[in-house]
């Protein structure tokens, strides 16, 4: 006997105040002290206005990423649940504060309620999905009455530029261009902070409206794609990683071997086709119709440019989902990855427009190595 499982609520936490695209380099600071070249063109195709760092203005960090997820499930408090009433806390994020112990134990360490079971889910933007997943399938099996689930991103402390600043001394001293590579550069103007919270349960609310999970799919396309997105290791001619274990500490800083770094034509040249090539084998095999089947698309993307991008592909793939269904606070909140499709969600949940009945189709695609999930919600 399998249980139905429900979202009864949703939650978020988005550190500090947040920051306009003029405040970014004065909060991050400027590579070898000039102004990037990359900045606008970038901010004018990604869409994005605002969005918050763990760094406030005055340059401190305010939170760790155990912080403002244990911040975003406290959020989750109401008459009803308390964080002792916890079972299974499933934390997904790019990367937590250490190499170890895991993500989820930290998290665990903040709340302070009470043993429970604790999984940290590995990946970039889909590692929230698998964290929902996890909680969605031990509810599923009875083997708990609730899960809590979350995704969360500091990213801003990785962003800063004095994390670059050793590698332009020493191409300085090659008398090489100090300007910091183009791939290297691209994702300071993308990314941003946040936390969101899921609570699962095996019973919808009394009061109230809730999402139950219908279903949810993962893929990977890592069997045939290079990697695209990646963290502590540097890409090889061949297309193969080299770990940062592999280098001498000196090159950790020399090639700021842990900035966040991306092969943006393998990004554009394939994101959206294998994103929307799946979509399409799902929707036949489960039989939607995207006309009635769907009343809000949530697609989780980096950039408004990639929106449009997705819609075009949709389209090319005989998928029709009116614009007008879409729903995204990108432009207001900024690309958290893992907690992007968290935060969406929370603002959709707590905004008062869902009915009972509609459906939602949750859409995350990860390009660390073209990684996509894929959920549909109905409301209750």
């Amino acid at each position: 006997m399998t249980n139905k499982v429900y979202i009864n609520n949703t939650s978020k936490f988005l550190p500090n105040e947040p920051i306009e695209n003029d405040e970014m380099e004065l909060i991050l600071g400027m590579v070898d002290g000039k102004p990037s070249r990359y900045k606008n063109i970038i901010l004018r195709q990604n869409g994005i206005k605002k969005r918050y760092y763990v760094i406030n203005k005055e340059g401190d960090i305010v939170y760790s990423n155990a912080e403002i997820t244990a911040n975003a499930i406290r959020n989750l408090e109401s008459n009803g649940f308390n964080i002792k009433d916890i079972e299974v806390l499933s934390c997904g994020t790019t990367m937590a504060d250490q190499l170890a112990p895991s993500h989820a134990s930290m998290v665990h360490g903040e709340l302070k309620n009470r043993p429970i079971e604790v999984v940290s889910p590995t990946g970039i933007c889909c590692s929230s999905m698998y964290a929902l997943k996890y909680g969605f399938l031990s509810v599923m099996s009875g083997l708990s009455k609730n899960a809590v689930c979350t995704g969360s991103e500091v990213i801003s402390t990785l962003l800063r530029a004095n994390k670059y600043a050793k590698e332009v001394d020493c191409k300085k001293d090659l008398e090489k261009n100090p300007i910091l590579a183009f791939e290297k550069g691209f994702l300071r103007w993308m990314l941003s902070d946040a936390a969101g919270a899921m609570l699962l349960e095996d019973e919808p609310n009394r009061d109230g409206i809730s999402l139950r999970i219908d279903w949810i799919e993962t893929v990977s396309y890592a069997n045939e794609m290079e990697t695209c997105m990646y963290v502590g290791c540097e890409k090889l001619e061949n297309g193969d990683i080299k770990g940062w274990r592999e280098f001498d500490p000196d090159i950790w800083l020399e090639q700021s071997i842990f900035s966040v770094k991306q092969d943006v034509k393998l990004l554009k040249d394939n994101i959206i086709y294998l994103w929307t090539t799946k979509l399409e084998e799902i929707l036949k095999r489960k039989n939607i119709n995207t006309k009635t089947d769907i009343d809000y698309l949530l697609p989780h993307y980096s950039s408004m440019f990639f929106g449009q991008k997705l819609y075009e592909g949709l389209k090319e793939q005989g998928i029709e989902i009116e614009i007008e269904k879409w729903f995204t606070n990108l432009s207001y909140v900024g690309n958290v990855a893992s907690a992007s499709i968290y935060v969406m969600l929370d603002e959709l949940f707590h905004s008062g427009r869902l009915k009972k009945g509609e459906r939602i189709m949750l859409l995350v695609p990860e390009s660390a190595r073209f990684s996509y999930a894929y959920a549909q919600l109905t409301v209750v």
